[in-house]
């Protein structure tokens, strides 16, 4: 399992989940360049641990777990995905 985080990110970009994510798998981070550019934040399915530290922290509710990830919201596990396969 994983977490997805989905459309309600986009234009928000909180990163309040980046800051209480134990091991540093949601990007991108303010200080990386690609910030500005990328409209929602990602999570790497490789290196999340499923602990769901994320999810209560997000304002805008954009993170689920997989495995609870709304039907109109599947399109974003595969584009969690590719954001890491760059």
């Amino acid at each position: 399992m994983t977490y997805i985080i989905t459309e309600p990110c986009i234009g928000t970009k909180d990163t309040s989940c980046v800051d209480v994510c134990p091991v540093d798998c949601i990007h991108p981070r303010t200080d990386e360049a690609e910030f500005e550019e990328e409209e929602l934040l990602y999570v790497d399915p490789d290196e999340c641990i499923d602990c769901g530290a994320c999810e209560p922290a997000c304002p805008v509710e954009a993170i689920f777990p997989d495995f609870d990830l709304p039907a109109e919201m599947e399109k974003y596990t595969a584009i969690n995905a590719d954001y890491f396969k760059k």
